[in-house]
């Protein structure tokens, strides 16, 4: 009878432990969409370095929200080139006043360049409105949550971009579905690339515009949301667009292309990757170059008035900001940056070294205290079996494809770039050899006084991966 008794008390142990290691698993994912119009209200520098005139397309901020019982994971996608000053307020307020940590935070975007640009300071005030426009945002798709939820993926090819260099271009758009029952409610996508845009000098969403407009028309209650991958080194349209991207013909064009590339993966065979959601943070360390010497810098120097400053975008001098730092450095005995980590990014753009406090006091304003912008930040997240990769700054494709090409037998992986706060480019080994543009934005846009190593490809590359499988090895 003891033996008896003996085994039914282990069987309800085991029984009592099997059923609290459930609840993750059983608990009913719910989501919630919100929309909302960012256009604006009177001109504005945009990221092409004209001053707006007028909107010929609003551009709006998109919030998804999932929830999975436990937790919340909060993507918010907007028409814009990058988030700037706003990210940190908003990663504030959600995190005091909605309970949500920053690494379930993850703010996406668009990569449109007719959009008001952030880092000039006299739009650091629309940074600010921005913030708090979110924050709503995101309250209101809490407050629009529906279960149970499932979550989709799938993923096809786009061959409507091109790229520079030598590495093949990646084609592939990704899409993530969300349904409520038989209803759509929200469609994520993306694909690497920069947008082809619709002007010159009016606000407007580019291409993945009316890819949105386009999908949001066709499936009624749908949420359309696109966000860039990584598409640092590559451009929509024939390679001829590359260097004249800007016509709405060509944009409408192009908007459909990738809107019925994106209806024919989410209306194909798709993966159920709802499950339980985990989700982390970490800031990358990525390798620096050496710098040249301080004669080469001199004469450099002798390019350019001596009393220019350091002068925001779009100043015709901004390009020089890097020989002046590195003059300072000399100057001031600084000690040169080997990694990114040894710098802030402050709201206008500028790389300055952690020790430089004359400077940081200057240029790093108070909203950074708690968040300042370090490079390189990344989050992971695991939705069921799906991993989702976030990356900060304008990631160039092979960096992407790499890190795909690592999981994507063993599981359903999405990646995209352009998350938060600023975008430098994390260029390619390739890149940095030939010295293009994407390797040298951090010196000419971001003022650094050293350039990128050539091992930042491969240092991106397996921090990346080194995060996913800690996170689903948990």
């Amino acid at each position: 009878m003891s033996k008896w008794l003996k085994a039914l008390g282990v069987c309800v142990v085991l029984l009592v432990v099997f059923l609290f290691a459930q609840p993750a698993e059983a608990a009913e994912m719910k989501a919630g969409v919100a929309k909302a119009v960012i256009t604006n209200d009177k001109p504005m520098v945009m990221v092409n370095g004209r001053t707006s005139s007028g909107t010929l397309q609003d551009i709006y901020a998109r919030a998804l929200v999932l929830n999975d019982g436990t937790g919340r994971l909060v993507i918010v996608t907007y028409d814009l080139n990058c988030l700037d000053v706003a990210t940190a307020i908003v990663r504030k307020r959600v995190r005091d006043e909605l309970g949500i940590e920053p690494a379930r935070l993850i703010l996406l975007a668009t990569h449109n360049h007719n959009a008001p640009i952030q880092i000039v300071p006299d739009n650091f005030e629309y940074g600010r409105w921005l913030a708090n426009r979110i924050f709503d945002l995101i309250k209101e798709a809490m407050a629009k949550e529906r279960g149970p939820a499932r979550l989709l993926f799938g993923h096809g090819e786009g061959r409507f971009i091109s790229s520079i260099g030598t590495s093949p271009t990646d084609y592939e758009i990704q899409v993530l579905k969300v349904v409520h029952g038989d209803q759509p409610m929200a469609l994520l996508f993306n694909h690497g690339t920069h947008p082809m845009q619709a002007s010159k000098n009016k606000i407007d969403a580019g291409h993945p515009g009316y890819a949105m407009d386009e999908i949001e028309a066709k499936i009624p209650g749908i949420q359309a949301m696109y966000a860039d991958a990584c598409g640092g080194n590559q451009f929509a349209g024939r390679p001829m667009d590359v260097i004249a991207r800007t016509s709405q013909k060509r944009a409408e064009a192009l908007g459909h292309q990738l809107a019925e590339a994106a209806m024919a993966i989410a209306t194909g065979d798709l993966q159920d990757v709802t499950g339980p959601i985990i989700s982390k943070l970490e800031v990358l360390s990525l390798p620096l170059g050496q710098p040249i010497s301080r004669e080469e810098a001199l004469k450099l120097a002798e390019e350019f008035p001596n009393d220019v400053g350091f002068v925001p975008y779009p100043h015709r001098h901004r390009s020089t900001n890097w020989v002046r730092m590195l003059l300072r450095y000399y100057e001031k005995g600084l000690p040169f940056p080997t990694k990114t980590t040894d710098m802030v990014c402050t709201d206008d753009t500028y790389l300055i070294h952690k020790s430089d406090k004359e400077f940081l006091e200057k240029y790093d304003y108070s909203i950074h205290d708690e968040y300042p912008c370090l490079y390189e930040e990344v989050i992971v997240s695991t939705i069921g079996p799906m991993v989702f990769v976030a990356m900060q700054g304008e990631v160039c494709a092979p960096i992407g494809m790499r890190i795909k090409d690592t999981f994507r037998r063993d599981m359903p992986i999405m990646v995209f770039a352009y998350m938060g706060e600023h975008n430098l480019y994390i260029p390619t080994r390739e890149l940095v050899g030939l010295n293009t543009y994407q390797a040298k934005v951090i010196q000419i846009q971001y003022a650094s006084p050293v350039p990128w190593s050539p091992e930042v490809e491969d240092e991106m590359v397996e921090g990346v991966v080194r995060m996913v499988k800690s996170i689903v090895a948990r």
